[in-house]
């Protein structure tokens, strides 16, 4: 393996992934955004990525404006299930790895344990039936796709919770923060270097497909994030708790999306960071 195809490169994953490319010298890294393969248009990535002639396809581009979705419903579906699908069918016609990036929006949110990459598939929104459908079109399209499904992704880059917060505590007095949703956080940088150690254990030879679970250890819900996030910040804002039906969103949301990320610790030996440590890693990098 040698030449890797990075989509997404301005979304937080594919930042990260940037950041990490100069730690693995033995591969050539291709990161392209819209302007070079746009997902919205799945009938040109054939000849683009053909052209390209990659030993390996990382995913990380994806529609993820979850309210917006119900809206944009096309689009939504343009990026998450044909443009995945026909990625996967492209990579098992040259014979590649292929790596996408799924959520915790899959599940319907009503557990009380957390989802195993067994735990069938009933998503409560738009956006996650559009996660679901390319998560089943792209192993239909190619048994070897590998899907990694993760949740509340954050960075110092992009979009983001953690950046939100820190960004609003600055400007608003109070903040009223949805405390019924449980989850686990995930920093986008462990992401990148837990698909870095699963890149280097499939060009080694060892035999990875299928579904996997990544998020940092530990769960929360975003008003104890957000309580959290303040405490490492020192920003002196008031932060109310809230209910779910107090914030009514175009899109729901699911209660509780804690994911059972075992398997892939089991696989890959991998040793996964505590959210809040991350967090405190992300939070100094920031400053």
């Amino acid at each position: 393996m040698r030449k890797i195809l990075v989509t997404g490169a301005n979304g937080q994953l594919g930042w990260e992934l940037g950041q990490l490319a100069a730690s693995f010298p033995q591969y050539e890294f291709i990161f392209t955004d819209r302007s070079v393969l746009d997902l919205s248009k799945p009938d040109t990535l054939a000849a683009i990525i053909k052209n390209i002639a990659p030993d390996a396809i990382i995913n990380t581009a994806a529609y993820t404006a979850v309210d917006k979705a119900e809206s944009e419903k096309e689009l939504a579906q343009a990026v998450n299930v044909q443009s995945v699908e026909k990625m996967a069918s492209i990579a098992f016609e040259i014979k590649i790895p292929f790596i996408t990036f799924s959520t915790d929006y899959v599940f319907t949110g009503n557990a009380t344990t957390p989802y195993t990459t067994e735990t069938a598939l009933a998503p409560l929104n738009f956006y996650g039936s559009t996660k679901a459908d390319g998560e089943r079109l792209a192993i239909a399209a190619n048994p070897n796709t590998i899907i990694i499904r993760t949740s509340w992704v954050f960075s110092t880059h992009g979009n983001n919770f953690v950046k939100s917060m820190i960004r609003f505590m600055k400007e608003r007095d109070v903040l009223n923060i949805v405390s019924d949703q449980k989850g686990r956080p995930t920093y986008a940088k462990d992401l990148a270097e837990a698909t870095m150690k699963m890149i280097v254990a499939l060009d080694n030879g060892k035999a990875i497909k299928g579904i996997y679970h990544y998020a940092n250890k530990g769960e929360t819900t975003w008003y104890d994030y957000c309580k959290k996030i303040q405490s490492i910040v020192g920003l002196t804002c008031q932060v109310n708790s809230i209910l779910t039906v107090d914030f009514p969103t175009p899109a729901k949301r699911p209660g509780y999306s804690v994911l059972d990320t075992e398997k892939i610790e089991k696989e890959l030996s991998l040793t996964i960071p505590h959210w809040e440590t991350s967090l405190v890693e992300c939070i100094n990098k920031l400053s």
